[in-house]
């Protein structure tokens, strides 16, 4: 639990300034593509930490991995705190991206490993639990502070900075579970790697397919709904904002946790399943400028992340190596990144040339078609897993 603790913790940061975005744009002036790019800069941190980074803590240990994690962190909150102009946000982002880029691909071979030892099988659902909950809660304290307290744009840093550091505190109290990890610097192999065997590639697409479109949808929600709520819903309050992404990981929270017993492929199947009619109710929102039926959006959207990232998450943890475990879950965790800015990067740019509604509906179009191909490929046992020997 302590892991699936210091995993949430590094995620708030994550989506800490979702419901922001828009008084960040106000003050500093910048619109719809700057900010998809910035958002996009969280991405560059965490690609670049899982090349890096992602033999790294099967050399030197789960906990020594972490802790840079969390410094980074705490880098990240330190430059949003003191945030002047729309140049100090791409640094912020990288560093948050670097981040949770590193302690995601840690904590997720972490605790596959402190459930093998203890003899249980829930290590996906606390990743994913870990991941969403820590999501669910940086929108919410975000938009909640800027409404009604002072400093909108510096006082939830300033509680998760606090947060952070009760995270460090706690490290070392976690479980280490690599046997002989290296303290030798000279002996560190940080070349990137990634560590997918030819014998489970065609295993390793459709989750990794799964975790692309799964997170262009959360990527969705997280970057672009709050311009949505004031632009087409007229809902300026950073707190609904908050509250929406916030719901949007708390349904993913509550499925995660009730669905734990059902079978990893099965709940892949539903997830790429329920993409179809969230993207489908996330256009039909913006048309008919309707909260009841992006609130709707949001549920199925939330229960269509907990099944496919647990579902395709936990397909990789079974057909992964063991001794290259910490490899093949990080470029699990690339797809998820890429799912996570690619997309997103298209719509602001697409909606600069044409406008937001038409670049949505293409959005919904592409991932709709990607997820019916992901499905129907695992349905007809193109991609059955073999666990790893």
């Amino acid at each position: 639990m302590l892991v699936a603790a210091e995993l949430a913790a590094l995620f708030v940061g994550a989506t800490l300034p979702s419901p922001l975005y828009p008084l960040y744009a106000a003050k500093f002036h910048f619109g719809g593509v700057t900010l998809t790019l910035i958002y996009a800069a969280y991405v560059v941190g965490s690609v670049l930490a899982l090349m890096i980074g992602g033999r790294l803590s099967d050399q030197i240990g789960r906990r020594r991995a972490m802790l840079p994690a969390l410094v980074l962190a705490l880098g990240s909150a330190l430059v949003f705190l003191l945030a002047d102009n729309t140049a100090w946000l791409f640094p912020a982002r990288i560093l948050s991206g670097l981040a949770t880029g590193l302690g995601s691909g840690v904590a997720t071979a972490w605790l596959a490993e402190l459930g093998a030892r203890d003899g249980k099988s829930n290590a996906a659902m606390l990743a994913t639990a870990g991941n969403l909950l820590g999501t669910a809660i940086g929108p919410l304290m975000a938009g909640v502070l800027a409404d009604v307290a002072p400093w909108p744009l510096r006082l939830s840093y300033l509680v998760y900075l606090v947060v952070l550091a009760a995270g460090l505190l706690t490290l070392w109290a976690a479980l280490e579970t690599v046997r002989r990890p290296t303290t030798r610097l000279s002996e560190l192999k940080l070349q990137p790697r990634f560590g997918v065997p030819p014998q489970i590639l065609r295993a390793f697409l459709p989750p990794a397919i799964t975790a692309f479109v799964t997170f262009a949808l959360i990527g969705f929600y997280a970057a672009l709904i709050p311009n949505l709520l004031r632009a087409d819903l007229h809902r300026l309050s950073p707190a609904v904002a908050g509250e929406v992404i916030c719901g949007l990981f708390v349904v993913a929270t509550v499925v995660a946790v009730l669905s734990r017993t059902l079978a990893a492929r099965t709940a892949m199947l539903w997830g790429l399943g329920l993409l179809l009619p969230s993207v489908g109710l996330l256009v039909a929102a913006q048309i008919a400028a309707s909260m009841p039926v992006l609130l709707a959006a949001t549920v199925f959207a939330g229960a269509a992340g907990a099944f496919g990232y647990r579902g395709s998450l936990q397909v990789v943890n079974g057909i992964a190596p063991a001794q290259q475990r910490g490899e093949v879950v990080s470029t699990y965790l690339i797809a998820v990144y890429l799912g996570n800015s690619v997309p997103i990067v298209g719509v602001g740019l697409l909606a600069a040339l044409t406008a937001p509604l038409t670049a949505h509906a293409v959005f919904a179009a592409v991932i709709a078609a990607l997820a019916v191909a992901a499905l129907l490929s695992e349905w007809s046992g193109l991609g059955s897993a073999q666990p790893a020997e």
